[in-house]
């Protein structure tokens, strides 16, 4: 089979395709009744963002959903948008678009294949089993496609596997890394499993942390599921307004999106609150993986030292072995993570500039970032709070 006998289909809405359809190729190890990898590009996660108006008119994201068709079977599809701007991506290029326009160029709109607003890495190329190979082939080159005939910048693909990486490398994509925190779940049959393998210093800071957060003057409760009430997205709401508001200026999700969340996600999502008095005062959301936990959000209407570690990580790590999980992602950034037993990664996107110039020019900068990145990664994970050798103290 090859990629010419398949039927690309460019859709503005995932309302013209029937979720099954969609999670058939987006999650086909959730036909077991078990969760997905991820639940980013299910059908019900993108449809929220789409439904409560973050993404489409006015967001500067403008859904473009590529799908393959064989036969009249859907065998693959892939998240894409047309964006404005470089906004609620998590992979930087503004240097890229900035160095384009002062060429005379028009950098926007460009294509994003990717997941609004999610710096978290999963497939971006979903296949139906069965059509991986010609699935994936079709899809690349129909948005390669779509950026040429169009006339735009540049197509990138962000956060993928490295499976998607490889195949997208031999395809002509230009690849590109970026570092994150993970925790790493050794087998681990408690928290206090994982301190053990800390130095002895590094443990007895995280004690000290989450016995001072622990103590702020109320209780710390996990909603998943039926548990989950509308009020408690009430909360959250506020708390993640004001994160950001800090941070980017406006929060990219709007408020009927949680609702949507309780009302088809709500299985997916793990809330992690701190309440005094039965009232929450700060929150951590998560999102539950097959085998990943993902930290997402944080928000507080108060300030409480160490609050922010023990909801967004501690309680992270806890779940995470509760749940046999073998790993948690703890977002974008932040070099604090590092002593609280999060260890950097590569994580990896594809980019198209059909401009050559500026292609070659793309291409010598992601050769030096690629080494930096590696460099950065082995200096860090030599400064982590893991012990160096067998014969450290122990407590």
């Amino acid at each position: 089979m090859s990629a010419t006998e398949i039927e690309l289909h460019v859709l503005p809405s995932l309302s013209r395709i029937d979720a099954e359809e969609w999670d058939a190729c987006a999650c086909p190890e959730a036909a077991d009744g078990g969760p997905p990898n991820d639940p980013f590009t299910t059908h019900r996660f993108l449809y929220a963002l789409e439904q409560s108006g973050s993404v489409g008119p006015g967001s500067g994201w403008h859904p473009q959903y590529l799908t393959a068709h064989k036969d009249g079977q859907v065998i693959a599809c892939a998240p894409l948008y047309a964006k404005e701007h470089s906004q609620g991506e998590y992979i930087f290029d503004h240097n890229w678009a900035h160095g384009f326009e002062r060429a005379g160029g028009d950098y926007y709109p460009k294509l994003q294949l990717a997941v609004p607003f999610t710096p978290a890495t999963g497939r971006r190329f979903l296949l139906r089993p069965g059509h991986e190979e010609v699935g994936f082939q079709a899809l690349v080159k129909g948005a390669v496609q779509l950026t040429d005939d169009n006339g735009l910048s540049s197509l990138h693909i962000t956060f993928c596997t490295d499976d998607e990486r490889a195949a997208g490398v031999e395809l002509g994509l230009m690849e590109r890394s970026s570092q994150q925190y993970h925790w790493f779940n050794d087998g681990y049959a408690s928290f206090d499993d994982f301190l053990a393998a800390l130095s002895s210093r590094k443990r007895k800071t995280i004690r000290r942390e989450r016995a001072v957060a622990q103590g702020f003057g109320g209780t710390i409760r996990a909603y998943t599921g039926d548990t989950l009430r509308p009020e408690h997205w009430d909360a959250f709401w506020r708390f993640y307004q004001d994160t950001g508001a800090r941070k980017w200026g406006t929060p990219y999700l709007a408020r009927d999106f949680f609702d949507r969340v309780q009302d088809t996600m709500r299985d997916d999502v793990l809330l992690v609150l701190a309440e005094r008095d039965g009232v929450p005062v700060a929150g951590a959301l998560n999102f539950i993986g097959r085998d990943v936990l993902y930290g997402r959000y944080w928000g507080s209407a108060e300030h409480h030292p160490m609050l922010h570690f023990e909801l967004c990580y501690y309680q992270a790590i806890d779940h995470a072995i509760a749940r046999g999980q073998s790993r948690v992602e703890a977002g974008a950034q932040g070099d604090h993570k590092l002593a609280r037993g999060y260890l950097p990664v590569t994580c990896n996107s594809l980019h198209h500039i059909p401009n050559e110039g500026f292609r070659r020019a793309i291409a010598q900068y992601l050769q030096a970032e690629a080494r930096a990145v590696e460099e950065d990664i082995e200096v860090l994970t030599s400064y982590g709070p893991f012990k160096t050798t067998t014969m450290e103290e122990q407590e």
